[in-house]
């Protein structure tokens, strides 16, 4: 029976051992915390997005800022259906929501995690809880010893499952066997706004249709935009910072963010301002219901444009309604930082790509050595995408190593 070590009891970990058990190795999982699966339970407000609704390998191979095109032959082999195929055989069933994000039924995190756990132990792989790998050392006969602060294992296959971390230090370990690392920033964050009180104290406001531009990098996403007490998130933002996370970590998070918050031109709100300024004589703009505009989003860029609170629409000429829909569809801040988006954190950086085969997820230059999930290369944009990647890898990871 072939011993396989998995390190690290996240998302991939799990999957990975699941099937190198399920296909009759001896599996162990180490994981460094006292708890398992923590990001699975804390993700999408606690009710885990298992992965998104693209069944089509090449169309899920394009929401990966990093990894996307390394990854498409491993979606062609365990891809989003066979995914769904899993979960629904083990119990789990998932439903879509409108923007495409997949669901347990239950709408909590804890059946994916309970599933998991589960069938861990319907499979008798050995679990052991806070116990950080110190090394791996290839054997000159075959397989690893592994040393760990409670003590030396070894294995003839191991698994890397470690996760992300935005600090180099922490990928020594795996650099001593010869592997690039690719240097770690942090992905999917969302912009710090601090010299902006009247945009921050619209918190909680929030508009579905967005357009955010980095004019410094020539990039831009759209999506909902949310304002938060800090500055501006959401998938919008999301998307952006993931698409961008290396030029902005060399920016160091401070550079020109132009917001469209409505996502449409400027021509077009110019015209649906003219219009309802000639339905309302003598109206003050302020109290004007802009279609499609929350009114606090219209109240505060009428301020920012600079026009008088007491401007009635008698007296608004065309040079007045074009600095309001200025605001409205060219919006222009400066950001100064970043905040990790809750328990969607997600380091862009990892083992680097090309000394993995995409198949096995084997090294190439370490025999019976395998990587899956976040400690690779690989990140995609919020929906589900980052889970998917790690029930993807961590499966061929340990099909491959469970084999002879």
């Amino acid at each position: 029976m072939k011993r396989v070590i998995v390190i690290g009891g996240g998302a991939a970990g799990f999957f990975a051992a699941i099937q190198a058990a399920a296909l009759g190795a001896q599996v162990a999982l180490i994981e460094r915390t006292s708890k398992t699966l923590a990001k699975v339970r804390i993700s999408g407000g606690g009710r885990c997005n298992i992965t998104h609704h693209c069944p089509d390998p090449a169309a899920l191979a394009a929401f990966y800022p990093r990894g996307g095109a390394w990854l498409q032959p491993a979606f062609e082999q365990f891809g989003q259906p066979e995914t769904l195929a899993w979960f629904e055989q083990n119990g789990v069933f998932a439903k879509i929501e409108p923007d495409g994000r997949m669901f347990p039924i239950t709408d909590s995190s804890e059946t994916v995690a309970a599933c998991l756990e589960h069938t861990a132990r319907g499979l008798g792989i050995d679990l052991h809880l806070s116990m950080a790998v110190t090394g791996i050392f290839p054997k000159d006969g075959g397989g690893f010893d592994i040393t760990t602060g409670h003590g030396p294992f070894s294995a003839d296959a191991v698994i890397v499952a470690s996760g992300g971390n935005p600090k180099p230090e922490n990928y020594m370990w795996l650099e001593r066997l010869g592997l690039e690392v690719v240097a770690p920033v942090p992905s999917l964050f969302t912009f710090n706004l601090p010299n902006e009180p009247d945009l921050t104290a619209l918190t909680g406001l929030s508009v579905p249709d967005a357009e955010v531009l980095l004019p410094t990098l020539g990039e831009r996403r759209r999506g909902p935009l949310l304002v938060t007490h800090w500055g501006v998130s959401g998938p919008a933002v999301l998307r952006l910072s993931a698409w961008c996370a290396r030029p902005l970590a060399g920016l160091d998070y401070t550079t020109e963010l132009q917001v469209n918050w409505l996502g449409i031109k400027p021509a077009a709100i110019l015209k649906i301002l003219k219009q309802i300024r000639d339905d309302n004589p003598r109206k003050r703009l302020s109290n004007l219901a802009v279609p499609g505009v929350p009114r606090r989003l219209a109240q505060y860029a009428l301020e920012r444009s600079g026009l008088p609170d007491t401007l009635t629409t008698s007296e608004a000429g065309n040079r007045h309604l074009e600095a309001w829909g200025q605001v409205l569809t060219q919006d222009r801040y400066f950001t100064e930082g970043r905040t990790a988006f809750k328990e969607e954190f997600v380091t862009a950086g990892g083992v680097a790509l090309g000394q993995i085969n995409p198949l096995t997820m084997q090294a190439q230059q370490v025999p019976n050595l395998y990587f899956c999930g976040e400690v690779l290369d690989v990140d995609g944009v919020t929906g589900g995408f980052n889970f998917q990647a790690a029930w993807t890898t961590g499966w061929l990871a340990g099909s491959a190593a469970a084999k002879w």
